[in-house]
């Protein structure tokens, strides 16, 4: 094998706020000869996502944080170009987590076989990886059903708009929060979402009230905040939160205030349940079944925002944070 030099990208110093492009570096990488019962990967297409923020603070939570120094590391899709392991060959496609580089050398077990008949190949990343994955498991962690009113923070994003789009499949009145135009009219237009409004445009209570004037029956929530506050508002009593992120907090120095009207949980009977995506992998070929029956048969949008060149990796993450991204984000690896 000709030696391979791998660029990756590395976190080297722990972001105060927002993070910026000084937190990362871009770093070679020579590769070894490849071992026994080992594969080499060249990545396609990479994943940047906004949990990532969370591992770049060195404090415990549900991963491991980011290590300085270390290249960092998140989905991606890429092709076998060298095995010397049982189960794979060379131009086999695969997901892996090991994103933010352009080259890797793994252990079988550290790879998903996926079909490369299915294209684009970055859809493992979005609709049919973790972010479409989050979005069935939220729907089915408060049992969404047929008649339920549910509204979206974030709903442009990567689960919010795969949210949207399965809750519309299974018969739900569908209202969702955007940041532009263009947004609002792939939310209406392409997703088939019922009512969406511009947060930016006026108080978020004030236009949900408008959108669902006789409240809401689930809320998934992308952004907290602000609209969480509203959702708590505008919930009808026995009403379910699916509480998924928070991106409006993620770069907070200081934690916010909670809502002020949280005891509305209690006069309402609310119920909120929290949802961390590594707890439904097990069922990820039920989901993979289920919601890429519905992506073939043209039942469902898979929407991207590619951008080209692992040397714009940062940029991409950075994006996510001032509303750069329709649907997911990707980075198309040269």
């Amino acid at each position: 094998m000709t030696q391979i030099v791998s660029r990756e990208i590395h976190l080297v110093s722990r972001p105060q706020g927002m993070p910026t492009a000084a937190n990362f570096e871009t770093v070679s990488t020579q590769l070894e000869p490849v071992p026994d019962g080992r594969v080499l990967v060249r990545n396609l297409y990479m994943s940047v996502d906004p949990y990532m923020r969370g591992r770049m603070n060195d404090t415990k939570s549900y991963v491991p944080p980011f290590q300085l120094g270390q290249v960092m590391e998140g989905s991606a899709v890429g092709e076998v170009v060298e095995s010397h392991a049982e189960g794979f060959k060379s131009g086999d496609i695969v997901s892996s987590t090991l994103g933010w580089r352009e080259y890797f050398i793994a252990a079988p077990q550290a790879l998903q076989p996926v079909n490369r008949e299915i294209q684009p190949l970055s859809v493992y990343l979005g609709l049919l990886g973790a972010t479409g994955l989050t979005a069935w498991a939220g729907l089915n962690l408060v049992d969404v059903k047929a008649g339920d009113v549910i509204f979206i923070s974030g709903a442009a994003g990567a689960v919010g708009n795969v949210a949207g789009q399965l809750a519309k499949l299974r018969g739900c009145q569908v209202i969702g929060s955007a940041g532009s135009a263009e947004k609002i009219a792939f939310l209406t237009e392409e997703c088939g979402f019922d009512r969406v409004f511009n947060y930016k445009d006026a108080p978020v209570l004030a236009q949900l009230q408008q959108a669902a004037p006789e409240g809401i029956d689930v809320y998934f929530d992308n952004v907290g905040g602000e609209s969480l506050e509203a959702a708590l508002a505008v919930l009808r009593n026995y009403g379910r939160i699916i509480a998924c992120g928070g991106i409006s907090g993620y770069n907070a120095e200081k934690p916010a205030p909670g809502p002020s009207n949280l005891f509305n949980m209690t006069t309402k009977r609310l119920t909120m349940k929290g949802l961390i995506v590594i707890d439904s992998l097990p069922q990820m070929a039920a989901f993979q079944q289920e919601v890429g029956g519905y992506f073939q048969a043209g039942r469902l949008k898979n929407q991207e925002t590619v951008i080209t060149g692992i040397e714009r990796a940062v940029e991409a993450f950075l994006g996510l944070f001032d509303g750069t991204n329709l649907g997911k984000m990707v980075v198309k690896l040269d």
